[in-house]
Formats: C-alpha cells, sequence, structure tokens
C-alpha cells in the first residue's frame, strides 16, 4: 500500500510533520516555562486568576493545549476549574477546553495520517489501543473517554485516522468526558467551599477508580473489544 500518491504529497506531508511538531514543542516550552507546576492545582489557579476578566479565556486555552501537548492529566486542571469558577461552570469551560484540543488532535491525524500517529504515540499505547479504536465505532470510543485511568488524548489521535465524522467524534468526546470532568469540578468547588472532607471522598473515589481502570485496562480493552 502506498502511503503517498505522488512525491510532491509525501514532501507536502513531511513539512507538515515538521512544522507541526515544532509547533508542539514551542507550546511544550512555553508552557512549561509559563507553569512549570501544571501538575499542581494550586499553581493552575494562581495562573488562571493573574488574568484577572480574561480567566476564563486562558483556562479553556489551558485546557485545549494539555489536550494537544498531553504533559497533566485533564482532571487536574478539571479540578482548578472547578476551584474558580464552581461545578457547574468549571465543567463547561473545562469540556469547551478539551473539545477545541480534541478536535485539533483529530484534525491533525486525518491531514497527516498514520506515519505521524505512529511517530508520536507510545508503541505500548498503539498496540494496546489501535485495533480497538478502528473496529470499535462511536460506542466504544464513548466508554473509551468515559472511564477513568485510560489515555483519552492519545485515544484521540488514533480516532483521527478512522471514517467516523470529525462531528462525530467531537460529540463522542465532549459526552465522554462529561462525567469525570463534572466530577472533578465539584471536588473543586468543594474544596473552595472549605468542605475537606467531602472533596476528599470525591478525589479517593476517583482515584481509586482511575487506579483499577489503569491496573486492570488489559481486561477492561479486551472486553469492550
Amino acid at each position: 500500500m502506498r502511503l503517498f500518491t505522488t512525491p510532491r504529497d509525501r514532501v507536502r506531508a513531511l513539512t507538515a510533520l515538521v512544522v507541526l511538531t515544532g509547533a508542539v514543542a514551542a507550546a511544550t516550552l512555553l508552557l512549561a516555562r509559563a507553569l512549570p507546576d501544571l501538575g499542581d492545582p494550586r499553581a493552575v489557579r494562581e495562573w488562571v486568576r493573574s488574568f484577572g476578566t480574561l480567566a476564563p479565556v486562558a483556562f479553556v486555552a489551558l485546557q485545549a493545549t494539555q489536550v494537544v501537548v498531553a504533559p497533566v492529566p485533564g482532571q487536574v486542571l478539571g479540578f482548578a476549574g472547578g476551584y474558580l469558577f464552581g461545578a457547574t461552570t468549571g465543567t463547561a469551560l473545562s469540556l469547551a477546553g478539551a473539545t477545541i484540543g480534541s478536535v485539533v488532535v483529530f484534525v491533525a491525524a486525518r491531514r497527516l495520517g498514520r506515519p505521524f500517529v505512529e511517530d508520536v504515540l507510545d508503541p505500548e499505547v498503539l498496540s494496546t489501543f489501535d485495533d480497538l479504536v478502528a473496529r470499535g465505532g462511536p460506542l466504544v470510543l464513548f466508554l473509551v473517554f468515559l472511564l477513568p485511568g485510560l489515555p483519552d488524548d492519545a485515544i484521540c489521535l488514533l480516532a483521527g485516522l478512522t471514517t467516523i465524522p470529525i462531528w462525530q467524534l467531537t460529540v463522542v468526546s465532549l459526552v465522554g468526558r462529561l462525567p469525570g470532568y463534572f466530577l472533578t469540578a465539584y471536588a473543586g468547588d468543594r474544596a473552595a467551599a472549605s468542605s475537606f472532607t467531602e472533596t476528599a471522598v470525591l478525589l479517593a473515589a476517583l482515584t481509586l477508580v482511575a487506579g483499577v481502570a489503569y491496573v486492570w485496562r488489559d481486561a477492561v480493552v479486551a472486553r469492550l473489544e
């Protein structure tokens, strides 16, 4: 099977790959310098607050960037969103950012093709989820986005290689992420209200579910298949 129809197509694809790789590397570097403690919700809150009235826009941009660059689970930012904006608004902003980032990844994967995805993804993730995403369809993708502990950002790349329309992938990712993002935003909202016991219980439950899903992810994938 030929990956490129003409030498010109090959050059265009390789050029796009170089440009996108450079852009991702630059975004990662800038994000690391702007917010070195990205995994710390308190650092995220202070950084977002520094934007004043533009804080919601900054938060959406940050959530979108983490989907594309994937340096930290989106749930960490979801917790910070709930702390800053409340459970409902925090969930909406997190979903908006994650959806924007997902669309970027879907389109990039579809435009640049499988060679790009194979270069970007970890071989273990590729071998584990490749067939599942290719054969599963929207329902299986929804379950992957729904279950915590699975690499949903990486799944976006594989989903972009399918023939499923981009709008369907977007809806599936949005609806699948909704419960997890709401629960983490709600935990952040409870922390802002100084309800630390409730916050601890929520976070412990989410961590437990994510840990079980991660440890047993091979069995989960086999069940989904």
